[in-house]
């Protein structure tokens, strides 16, 4: 476990930062891997409809994130205050809350696949893979719902370690059975989708395991698990606001993907692929906002104001050192990293993609900065400007897409990014004048 409170904040956010970023390179290896196989044994086709089933994926998955990251803002925030029995309550309270809205999208998702990829125009050629893939992935979400309930837990005490180890355990076995069901027994996106499912069951057993095991803070028993219904409104209102702020980026994405299916499957194949690299890109921006979230959060609630602002300094300064690596590095890799996701005969899809990470990588600075002063903003429990700020980047995102794609083909997706997170920077930084305004007055009993 570790407090916030005190010490270096430098060393705090990157003692946080770094094994989250490790957990998050992993969780999107599953996905990655899945490309990789895929497009390597099983074909263009069928990475394409893993592509168009990934935007419905990302929603739900980053829907339970939101709510997660609501209850992990609480979490760190009696933490830091030192009421330990109201952390153990909302513990409680999150975990039962997420195994009913877990069962209920299960179901739906069921149901719902076919209409929902028809909605979003993919092709009747991959539609029967596409959904297979889909339903099969709603299975997991059983899974995935718990383990991010729980990872969330253990971060809020400071401890964001241990689900890394439990993550990389996972990706393991992920791409083992990637490899035993795809290129091996030849069950195409069927037991890619399997793969993922049974790796996300692992990571989420030996989650609530340890957790029982070696945090006693955090141990509940029977007893213990029952939802304190004033904490379950306050998880609700700060949560389903994030949750709907997570959400908004891949519903955003879901009518990108509408755009690109309607170019081609060599576009929709590159645009999967590339999009990969954009989210191991970005993972490491995301893992330093969470740790200025906790941070933040713990000392808020400690009463602790100047190291708020330090929090927010030093992150900033971190996400801008971060941005300038990624973008040298993706310059220099391009190609490599092209080829890994795509078959001998797939040039077109490489040159798209190589044509874009040359664009792209020198947009990254951007949401390295939006992705700190969110941080800011979450631990601050101000969800409604997140929430806004997020539609607005992905609305204008979504609106250049719809325009360039089109008439200058993948780089326009590239530029579209670029224009919604500068307008994104604009309303952050307006907002953050207001904010900080309402708490710089006070004055710092730390000292």
């Amino acid at each position: 476990m570790r407090k916030m409170t005190e010490g270096s904040i430098v060393r705090h956010l990157l003692a946080y930062a770094l094994p989250l970023i490790l957990g998050n390179f992993f969780q999107l290896t599953y996905n990655a891997v899945d490309s990789i196989v895929i497009g390597k044994f099983a074909g263009e086709g069928a990475l394409a409809a893993v592509s168009a089933a990934n935007p419905v994926m990302t929603i739900v998955i980053l829907g339970v994130s939101g709510i997660s990251i609501g209850a992990s803002v609480l979490m760190s925030r009696f933490y830091g205050a030192g009421d330990m029995e109201a952390l153990r309550r909302e513990v409680a309270t999150t975990i039962l809350f997420g195994a009913v809205c877990s069962l209920a999208v299960f179901a739906l998702g069921l149901a719902c696949a076919p209409w929902i990829l028809r909605v979003m125009l993919v092709p009747e050629d991959i539609l029967p893979m596409a959904q297979r893939y889909l339903r099969i992935i709603f299975v997991g979400f059983l899974f995935t719902f718990q383990y991010n309930i729980l990872s969330a837990a253990m971060r809020s005490v400071g401890d964001s370690k241990t689900p890394v180890r439990f993550l990389a355990a996972a990706s393991v076995l992920n791409a083992l059975l990637d490899l035993v069901f795809v290129a091996g027994f030849q069950w195409g996106v069927a037991g890619a989708g399997l793969a993922t499912v049974i790796a996300e069951g692992l990571s989420a057993l030996l989650c609530a395991v340890y957790m029982h095991q070696r945090i006693p803070l955090l141990r509940l028993g029977l007893s213990d698990l029952r939802v304190d219904h004033a904490l379950l409104r306050e998880t609700v209102a700060s949560g389903s606001i994030t949750a709907l702020q997570q959400a908004c980026q891949p519903v955003g994405k879901a009518v990108i993907q509408s755009v690109i299916n309607a170019q081609g499957i060599s576009m929709m194949a590159a645009f999967n692929a590339v999009s990969r690299v954009d989210d191991f890109a970005c993972i490491p921006e995301q893992s330093i906002s969470s740790g200025m979230m906790t941070c933040i959060a713990q000392n808020r609630g400690a009463g602790k104001r100047q190291r708020v602002r330090d929090t927010l300094r030093w992150g900033l300064c971190i996400e801008a050192a971060y941005g300038l690596l990624i973008a040298v590095v993706i310059l220099v890799l391009k190609r490599p990293v092209m080829q890994l996701f795509a078959a001998q005969d797939s040039r077109a899809m490489i040159d798209m993609g190589v044509s874009y990470l040359a664009l792209m990588a020198l947009f990254y600075i951007l949401p390295a900065m939006t992705n700190g002063i969110q941080g800011f903003f979450r631990g601050m429990g101000e969800m409604k400007t997140t929430l806004i700020a997020t539609a607005i980047q992905i609305s204008v995102r979504a609106l250049v897409i719809y325009l360039l794609v089109p008439r200058i083909g993948l780089n326009g997706a590239a530029w579209a990014c670029a224009v919604g997170w500068s307008c994104m920077l604009v309303f952050t930084g307006w907002r953050y004048r207001k904010v900080s305004a309402e708490f710089a007055p006070f004055s710092d009993d730390e000292q």
